[in-house]
């Protein structure tokens, strides 16, 4: 069964939390990209999408990186590639 939006971002923020610690999840905002919210470098970057690969059994393929910048555009994301799934 595919994950409500809720849900979803519920999980996003557990996983930003696990790998930033220090951030304050309640002052992110869905529509600003993520990166300029908390202090990431690149391969902070990645270890993000390797832990929502790894939490969500979702493969997000490299050529989809630059679509995920913000927390909506990733729960939005998820959303689908879930539900997609889902249907096979």
């Amino acid at each position: 069964m595919p994950l409500d939006q809720e849900t979803l971002r519920t999980r996003m923020l557990a996983i930003i939390k696990t790998l930033a610690p220090e951030t304050d999840i309640a002052a992110l905002v869905d529509s600003v990209p993520l990166r300029q919210q908390i202090d990431l470098d690149s391969m902070d970057w990645i270890n993000v999408l390797a832990a929502i690969e790894e939490q969500l059994g979702v493969k997000i393929p490299e050529s989809d990186y630059g679509n995920l910048a913000t927390l909506e555009r990733i729960v939005a994301y998820l959303g689908r590639r879930l539900a997609d799934a889902g249907k096979d």
